[in-house]
């Protein structure tokens, strides 16, 4: 049996900013443990599954274009190497996303078991979840569409259920329906009758089966999900979905353009079945799903980064740049980064999403990006700015290069703090060392390079009329981007 394993990796998470924004969402952030929460989804279905003779393909990752790179270096760092990483021009919720990996995951007459996981989850009882993944993979050999139904832990009402039906199998029952968020009371009706589960969004199935059922189904969404295909572009590990084509297809998700739809009729005819888990599993879809799975001290607190915390009980305190210091806080929520502070009460925390939507209507950077802003050549930070000037630290990674490019309103002056800079301006090439520098006046063509092995670290000062990141006339670019 081969199984593929399938990353879906759309979506901001925006209930989880400061730290998660649109250009660095959830997934990408090391919230719990040593790796991001996408590097922890590549890994859990990896390498072999115990007493199997299961052969695990390498990831199909589905995402948006706009953190690529950083989405193929974080995969990089824990030697996951993908079989494609598909782009998203514009995100068409996860039907779309699996449908597109169900056509690469095709190819060449091939039809492996898809492992479909969210990749922003956490899942702390690794060995119970592989365990259930190989017992949904044999479902799935099988012809049955399997999801896992996550075994309550209490009557939560941020999440939707799944209403399990007959046992079919040891650890195996039919889905009977999906049912929406409920509210406190009906949550602990559900709690009480024990045949109801979260809704994990982690299914298991072949990807012939998933192609027949959203061809019956949802044929538009098929329909557009070939085409993009079919005009996609591979560009390394990146298959590029056209934009024109994509942005034209229905966005839907998987629980409503096709498993809702299974449990319509006669059930018995239904391939659709649920795996109950019990794994410490967690969508960490707030910040307080964070304190809940968190390692808290003796009064209940849940700390990262520099925190003083004086008779604080029950609370998240997360620094990412500064000391935080906190007295006589209870149930609070407090999140520092360098550019953006949330404070906020544990039980009114989903209004986050509140103050990002205001961010957006004022059109202010904070809801798109950190101050800290990754590149496929590495990273800068702007670490002041004013009138006229922005000041940044550019850190270029051995080997790397940014693009050949010209301003129209600013110039810069760059100074070499650490490494060696190689350094096009106009028809001029040099090298700089530690502590040299150079200025690259308005409208000169010019180039930062890093041809040694060790990182290139720069302060650039830039001056002029107009300092947005759009004043970029790019002439060639290693990264192909325009």
């Amino acid at each position: 049996m081969k199984l593929q394993p399938v990353i879906l990796c759309g979506g901001s998470g925006t209930r989880l900013w400061p730290l998660s924004r649109e250009q660095y969402p959830k997934q990408l952030l090391t919230l719990a443990g040593e790796h991001s929460m996408l590097q922890d989804t590549a890994l859990r279905v990896h390498g072999k599954l115990d007493g199997s003779m299961v052969e695990i393909l390498a990831p199909l990752v589905v995402g948006n274009e706009e953190y690529r790179f950083i989405t193929a270096e974080q995969l990089r760092q824990v030697d996951v190497q993908p079989q494609a990483l598909i782009l998203e021009p514009c995100g068409r919720n996860t039907a779309p996303a699996l449908t597109l990996a169900a056509i690469a995951a095709c190819a060449a007459g091939n039809d492996p078991v898809l492992v479909v996981m969210p990749a922003d989850h956490v899942i702390n009882d690794l060995p119970a979840f592989r365990k259930a993944v190989l017992l949904g993979a044999n479902c799935a050999e099988r012809g049955q569409l399997v999801t896992f139904g996550i075994v309550p832990s209490e009557a939560n009402t941020g999440y939707g259920y799944i209403r399990a039906g007959a046992d079919l199998a040891e650890g195996v029952k039919q889905l009977a329906n999906f049912v929406e968020k409920p509210d406190l009371a009906t949550a602990e009706r559900y709690l009480a009758e024990g045949n109801y589960f979260w809704n994990s969004g982690i299914f298991i199935l072949k990807a012939s089966l998933w192609m027949q059922q959203i061809e019956r189904f949802r044929p538009d969404i098929a329909k557009a999900c070939a085409a993009a295909m079919a005009n996609g572009t591979r560009d390394r590990d990146f298959v590029r979905v056209p934009r024109e084509g994509f942005a034209a297809c229905p966005s839907d998700s998987i629980d409503y353009a096709v498993m809702e739809r299974l449990t319509k009729g006669d059930q018995a005819d239904s391939p659709a079945v649920v795996i109950p888990l019990s794994a410490q599993w967690s969508d960490v879809g707030a910040w307080s799903a964070l304190w809940e799975i968190g390692s808290k001290d003796s009064a209940g607190n849940v700390m990262q980064g520099d925190i003083l915390a004086v008779d604080t009980q029950d609370s998240l305190l997360i620094s990412q740049s500064r000391l935080v210091a906190s007295v006589g806080l209870r149930d609070a929520v407090v999140v520092e980064t360098p550019d953006a502070v949330l404070v906020a009460h544990r039980d009114r925390i989903q209004q986050v999403k509140e103050i990002v939507a205001r961010l957006k209507a004022e059109k202010r950077p904070e809801s798109d990006a950190h101050r800290k802003v990754h590149r496929p050549w590495g990273w800068y930070d702007s670490i002041d700015t004013g009138p006229r000037f922005q000041v940044k630290r550019i850190v270029v990674s051995p080997g790397a290069q940014l693009s050949a490019q010209m301003h129209h309103h600013r110039a810069e002056h760059w100074v070499v703090v650490s490494g060696t800079a190689k350094v096009t301006r106009g028809e001029e090439v040099f090298i700089l060392s530690e502590n040299q520098s150079t200025y690259i006046p308005l409208g000169t063509l010019h180039r930062l390079e890093n041809p040694g092995k060790v990182h290139l670290e720069i302060i650039e000062v830039q001056s002029g009329t107009y300092l947005g990141e759009d004043d970029i006339v790019r002439f060639e670019d290693t990264y192909g981007r325009g």
